[in-house]
């Protein structure tokens, strides 16, 4: 509703404008006519008139439509936020399409969509008084846009591998740039980016030459039909106003070179926005019981982590994740996002289980492990009904990892399921399930997985031979058993 009163206001400002135009031009030509004083008094308070509303609606159209699409981009970011966190995008992705894609989407409703619905308007009010506009309208209001809309269009297709090729150029040289100048090669690299950099300047200068050329057209078409008006003998007023309702219809080409620009993080917006979470939809979800251990293991790729994602999903559980962040802030503050409120005494106790030996007050800049226990501090901070573990000690020596891991599955309280590669902590485990090209394929307890053919007994019989097998029948997480109720 507020962008239609925005588009409302913005008609009423420019017909004000039009009407100042006309009016003013009618007081000029009378006045020259030296007529009595009292024939101009009403023309005198209408241009006067006119001049202060066309200011005022103009700043209340921009006022309005800023409002409008400000608040709507607020409801959109927050809609593309939650939708973002239910997909499994890589970070860049995701910013990209929580800033700029949005931000663009804002573009395009503030400098494209508000002007054409303004101008449509304008242009249908000024062709049913003066019908003979009717050519002009349609040349400057619909045939120049288009014709802008599609050479933008193709210009930036031609621009895209170009920018693409600097972008990578730029990527090498950032992070290859110890190894290039090793080599010796790292003039001849920057050589090569100049040269890309300098051809993209130059496409980007021709690209500028036909909005030119159709700006030079629009003002050729309000020319021409001025001098139509007068032929026909129309007042200078009528021909005046005429101008001015094809200014009007200018700012479209622009917009059109704009919609060009933009409508391709529009689109991505609107797939954020309508597509639907991955969930696993060919066999059906773990039964998540209280008090159960549950394994989940397969190659990569097979769909795991998509399972995980699922089961949060369903039961608003919370854990450590492939893809899990560390904020820009002190440890202390990351490990308290899981539970604002925790004492000192608790952020110890999760740091003991984790193994987190670090300053609680200094920034979070952790090595690969040292983050992989921050997360699972986190997480058993938080304390859910069922907490989801994706591989949560990759990045630790194995005696290591295995020791974290069995205080963890100690000290949970509820369900845990765990996806891991390595299948010896899954010993004792009350289910385990094996996920092939998203199917579970194999499912029951470590020793019924083991007496039968498949993916599980291969993969055990490899790790055994191999020796990465550190925790064994007699001394492995079995103990966790005991301590923690089953079901």
């Amino acid at each position: 509703m507020r962008l239609v009163w925005a588009v409302l206001v913005g008609v009423a400002a420019e017909l004000a404008g039009i009407g100042l135009m006309t009016t003013a031009v009618w007081l000029i030509m009378r006045a020259a006519e030296q007529p009595p004083m009292s024939a101009l008094t009403v023309a005198i308070v209408a241009v006067r008139t006119l001049a202060l509303a066309r200011g005022s609606l103009r700043y209340a159209e921009r006022l309005a439509g800023h409002e409008a699409v400000l608040r709507a981009m607020v409801e959109v970011r927050g809609r593309v936020y939650e939708s973002l966190v239910r997909r499994p995008l890589r970070g860049g992705d995701a910013l990209t399409r929580l800033v700029s894609d949005v931000d663009a989407v804002q573009d395009a409703v503030l400098r494209c969509l508000l002007p054409a619905c303004v101008a449509g308007l304008v242009g249908v009010t000024a062709v049913v008084v003066v019908p003979s506009l009717a050519v002009g309208v349609v040349v400057v209001g619909v045939v120049l846009p288009l014709a802008a809309f599609l050479l933008t269009d193709r210009h930036l297709r031609a621009l895209a591998p170009l920018r693409a090729e600097l972008a990578e150029r730029t990527v090498t040289l950032r992070e290859g740039a110890a190894e290039l100048r090793a080599f010796g090669a790292l003039d001849g690299e920057l050589a090569r980016t100049d040269a890309v950099v300098d051809e993209l300047a130059a496409r980007e200068r021709r690209g500028t030459f036909p909005a030119a050329v159709l700006a030079g057209v629009a003002v050729v078409v309000q020319f021409g039909v001025a001098v139509l008006l007068l032929v026909q003998g129309s007042p200078a007023h009528v021909v005046l106003g005429s101008v001015a309702v094809l200014e009007v219809m200018v700012p479209l080409t622009g917009a059109a070179q704009k919609w060009a620009e933009v409508r391709g993080s529009v689109a991505r917006v609107r797939e954020v926005l309508t597509a639907q979470p991955q969930t696993p939809t060919h066999s059906p979800l773990i039964d998540v019981t209280p008090y159960r251990r549950i394994g989940v293991v397969g190659p990569s790729g097979a769909g795991k982590s998509t399972l995980l994602r699922a089961i949060a999903e369903e039961h608003g559980a919370k854990g450590v994740l492939d893809d899990a962040h560390v904020f820009e802030r002190t440890v202390r503050e990351n490990v308290l996002f899981a539970k604002p409120g925790a004492t000192q005494a608790e952020l110890d106790r999760v740091a003991a289980i984790a193994d987190l030996d670090v300053d609680w007050d200094a920034e979070a800049k952790l090595s690969g492990g040292q983050r992989q226990r921050l997360f699972l501090a986190r997480a058993l901070l938080a304390d859910p009904d069922v907490l989801l573990l994706d591989e949560p000690v990759e990045g630790l020596a194995i005696r290591h990892g295995d020791e974290v891991l069995r205080r963890v599955l100690d000290a949970a309280t509820g369900t845990v399921v765990l996806v891991t590669h390595r299948l010896a902590p899954l010993q004792d485990f009350d289910h385990v399930v094996v996920i092939e090209d998203g199917r579970i394929t194999q499912r029951g307890t470590h020793d019924e997985l083991v007496a039968v053919p498949g993916y599980y007994r291969d993969r055990w019989s490899t790790e055994r031979i191999s020796g990465r097998s550190a925790i064994s029948t007699s001394t492995g997480l079995g103990n966790h058993r005991s301590t923690v109720p089953t079901t």
